[in-house]
């Protein structure tokens, strides 16, 4: 390197950096030929004689993160270690999407028969939920902040000693000081999204309800196209339209057989709820994806669970205080609310899964597959009667993800472009591409086995 070269590295690292006024080149970010392992060896050799400036674009997850005073040797090998992980990912991103050869490679893929499997448990717990909030309906218990403050508390006793474990209470509340106000936003927008849904069942029917649901798919697209820089494809954009189509033709059938729910007590006010929870739904999706993509899923769950519990209790303070007094208590509403409660928080510590191995819109559309369920647990437990249209439904659903998915990535959407190319700035968690292009680095032998899982 020569001295006017070695002059604007110092100067960009000490200076630009910092700023975040640069971009650093393909070579800097860890890429490079990837023809052999010789080549990956002579680029962590480079890297590991550069000099060990303090860099404050560590990631989070590095042990050492917020110490400023650290000692040269300890920061040269941070920067080392960051820098061969960058070159290790890049290799492992190169391999993997070299195997896109086919229309059909990523179906082929554990992840994509993972993802269908997920979203259909998560299907069923929607439709669990949705069944005991009926259950408790029905003997006049119709609280629902306060039966969801539930969800939010056990959410909180599962992730946050996990997350003083993995972190340490020092650096947890030094998170919670930093970025405590970006999960309180996530919480306020998921807290309402679920307090408006429910509230527009009380005034529409069913049928205007749940078509102001698909308002939900339309918000996380827009918003992942605006905000997260994702660009679909026509096939994508085709297989959220069968999906949708599916969904229709199952709002057809329960309009036929007449179980619209017939005329609601106030259908423009249950129609703008509706609107105004499906919307906080999409936004909150987008930005629980743009969370779990970054930072670890205890971490997100955990501020998820803590913040949820003070707006969710607060909401259920003012507005279900004549509710809770007027509503049935017994043995058998106590067990309706346990039930309801380990649903819903399987549904939460599930849901970052889907988002890291999909996207929030693979998320939602999977979740229209939930009426379906409902159907079928519905002719066990109030009688209903399954009409033919509905298989045709599901089907339709199942074969608009399977168009999605079509012609992609091997990687599907778990490469998030907000990330970076070699996704930098993501995390290396369970179901992130930074994670399986690790693991194929290691595979190929152009990795060493001390990168750690950050969940």
């Amino acid at each position: 390197m020569s001295g006017q070269t070695r002059l604007w590295q110092t100067v960009h690292d000490r200076v630009f950096s910092p700023l975040r006024l640069t971009t650093k080149s393909a070579h800097d970010q860890g890429y490079q030929s990837l023809n052999s392992a010789d080549d990956m060896a002579a680029q962590s050799s480079v890297t590991a004689n550069k000099p060990g400036f303090f860099r404050p674009d560590v990631k989070e997850d590095d042990p050492n993160y917020g110490t400023a005073n650290k000692p040269s040797d300890v920061i040269g090998a941070s920067s080392s270690s960051s820098e061969a992980e960058d070159a290790a990912v890049a290799a492992g991103l190169s391999h993997l999407e070299a195997r896109s050869k086919h229309w059909y490679s990523y179906f082929a893929t554990l992840d994509f028969w993972a993802v269908i499997a997920v979203g259909q448990i998560l299907s069923l717990c929607i439709t669990a939920t949705n069944t005991f909030s009926s259950f408790l309906a029905g003997v006049n218990t119709n609280i629902p902040a306060f039966q969801t403050l539930f969800n939010y508390a056990l959410l909180t006793l599962i992730w946050l000693p996990i997350a003083l474990y993995k972190q340490g209470p020092r650096r947890f509340f030094s998170i919670a000081l930093r970025d405590g106000w970006k999960y309180f936003i996530l919480s306020f927008l998921d807290v309402e999204g679920n307090y408006f849904t429910v509230l527009a069942y009380r005034y529409t029917n069913l049928l205007s309800a749940q078509l102001l649901n698909f308002w939900a798919i339309v918000c996380v697209v827009v918003l992942s196209f605006l905000l997260l820089k994702v660009r679909y494809r026509p096939l994508q954009i085709a297989g959220i339209l069968i999906c949708c189509g599916g969904m229709g033709v199952l709002l057809a059938s329960d309009h036929i057989q007449g179980n619209n729910g017939g005329t609601g007590v106030d259908m423009l006010k249950g129609d703008l709820f509706g609107l105004l929870g499906a919307s906080l739904y999409g936004i909150s999706n987008v930005f629980e994806e743009w969370f779990v993509s970054k930072r670890p899923v205890y971490e997100v769950l955990t501020f998820l669970g803590i913040f949820g519990v003070c707006i969710n209790g607060v909401q259920a303070a003012i507005f279900d205080r004549t509710s809770f007094a007027d509503a049935t208590w017994n043995g058998q509403v106590a067990g309706w609310l346990v039930g309801y409660t380990l649903c819903l928080c399987l549904f939460y510590s599930m849901v970052p899964l889907v988002l890291r191995m999909g996207s929030a819109a693979v998320f939602d559309v999977n979740l229209l597959t939930a009426n379906f369920w409902g159907v079928i647990i519905g002719t066990r437990v109030f009688g209903y009667s399954v009409h033919w249209m509905y298989p045709i439904a599901f089907v339709l659903i199942i074969l608009g993800l399977i168009t999605y998915f079509t012609a992609g990535s091997i990687l599907g959407d778990s490469k998030k472009p907000w990330l970076g190319d070699n996704q930098r700035d993501g995390v290396a968690g369970i179901g992130t591409a930074k994670l399986k292009a690790l693991n194929e680095a290691r595979k190929k032998g152009l990795a060493g086995p001390t990168t750690a899982v950050q969940d």
